[in-house]
């Protein structure tokens, strides 16, 4: 093999492997966001329920509400 050839070949060689690693870590990417998705639909659906409880349960007040007693 001429080394024109061998230098060729190790530049492949380097490049498949960069390659290799770059395709593994947005592998591990994909993974983390969508967990992170899954895990944000979650807690605005939390959130949801939370904001819908607590308008249920608290006073329904037509005016402002009345100053404390010591004013």
């Amino acid at each position: 093999m001429s080394e024109h050839a061998a230098d060729t070949a190790a530049r492949l060689e380097a490049l498949e492997a960069h390659v290799a690693h770059q395709e593994r870590i947005i592998a591990d990417l994909n993974e983390v966001v969508t967990t992170q998705y899954r895990k944000i639909d979650r807690l605005e659906r939390l959130v949801e329920r939370l904001r819908e409880s607590i308008l249920s349960i608290a006073p329904q007040r037509d005016g402002p509400e009345p100053p404390p007693p010591h004013y």
